[in-house]
């Protein structure tokens, strides 16, 4: 089931997806297919075995049982509690949805209970027998509680996000992949579908997250190329290789522990891609976000400094020593002012490294991503 979930205002969204202009890459000599069973020989720096993450209810065993009495009148506790919050916030921009969670809970059931089981297509209502559970009443009951009283996002409650065609784990101190996000990978497929060189080579997904973007261009580039997908958090490093492992992609993407380029020192001038969506919050934004954001997302993957472009220039000087000659960027960026400045930075400071830099914009028509190629 595709899930759309509301999550908070980091971007806007409303419109049908757009077709991507990419002019063409400058003239360069093919990579040799990539692999890292190739690689294997010399092991890479900081290259690391992941400790399996928390498991999301979608996908734990039916170990539980109660009474299906029990379980509807947990339900139509739930259901009350979704009911009551309209009112609830002082800040109408902030207020919980009762609707949206009318909506979660659905989800939470599907999530939690055996699949096809009657509780859930509501053809049964009555009686004493067991229902199986992926979850004990009593943590059913908590977790709607965080949801409502402590603004806990609704992905970590189930400890899943549906994302393009993926199901990604996601926990806290993982930034919840959001939906314009999913515009970097589109614009990748654009770029590989122009050009096959691209398919070829190595790509990087700097701060990786959940891992979605770098599990995005690996459907994408296919079997030849590969991805070194890196972050900062051991725990964004653990949820994005179990998320690697569940879609099978091992021998494609490799996950590294470190700051932006620190792990990428044995690919250096050799990547054919490199995608990003850094931290972009100014500082004093953080306080005012929606209280799912700003009470529980990771402040690592939010806060960008002071205008929210300490991580963009950074990314930006990087590219130029990283990206291969034609190499290709995306970064995200947080709308029109950012992109701009990022767009004038790369054509003036870094004037003669990048050529065809432009501004891409996201679902809503927002100047959201900044896009361009290595000379």
């Amino acid at each position: 089931m595709i899930r759309s979930f509301r999550l908070t205002s980091l971007h806007s969204a409303a419109k049908p997806l757009r077709s991507f202009a990419c002019s063409s890459s400058p003239a360069r000599e093919p990579p040799p297919c990539a692999s890292f069973a190739e690689a294997k020989s010399s092991p890479p720096p900081n290259s690391l075995s992941i400790t399996p993450p928390k498991t999301p209810l979608f996908l734990r065993k039916p170990s539980h049982a109660a009474p299906l009495s029990e379980v509807w009148k947990w339900h139509d506790w739930a259901k009350d509690l979704a009911s009551s919050v309209d009112n609830s916030s002082t800040k109408a921009e902030d207020s919980l949805d009762s609707i949206l969670l009318l909506r979660e809970l659905k989800w939470l059931i599907e999530d939690s209970i055996e699949a096809d089981h009657p509780v859930i297509t509501g053809t049964e209502t009555k009686g004493e027998k067991n229902v199986k559970l992926r979850a004990s009443l009593e943590e059913l009951y908590d977790l709607w509680r965080q949801r409502i009283e402590k603004r806990r996002p609704f992905q970590y409650v189930v400890g899943c996000e549906h994302w393009r065609d993926l199901v990604l784990c996601v926990e806290e101190g993982v930034l919840i992949p959001r939906p314009e996000t999913e515009l970097i990978v589109d614009v990748v497929e654009e770029v590989v579908t122009r050009d096959e060189w691209f398919k070829r080579g190595t790509w990087a997904d700097l701060g990786t997250g959940s891992g979605a973007i770098a599990i995005g261009v690996a459907r994408v580039l296919g079997g030849c190329g590969r991805v070194v997908a890196t972050d900062l958090s051991p725990v964004a490093i653990a949820v994005a290789g179990n998320n690697v492992k569940r879609y099978g992609l091992e021998g494609v993407i490799e996950v590294r522990e470190g700051s932006w380029f620190g792990p990428l020192k044995d690919v250096e001038g050799k990547l054919v891609g490199l995608v990003s969506n850094p931290p972009y919050i100014p500082s004093d934004n953080i306080p005012g976000l929606q209280a799912e954001v700003g009470r529980h997302e990771p402040k690592l993957a939010l806060d960008g400094g002071v205008d929210g472009t300490d991580s963009l220039l950074h990314l930006c000087d990087g590219a130029s020593r990283m990206l291969t000659s034609g190499g290709f960027f995306a970064f995200e960026t947080n709308g029109e002012k950012q992109s701009k400045m990022i767009v004038d930075y790369m054509t003036v400071d870094l004037k003669n490294s990048f050529s065809d830099v432009k501004i891409v914009s996201d679902f809503a028509g927002i100047g959201r991503f900044v896009t361009g190629f290595r000379l």
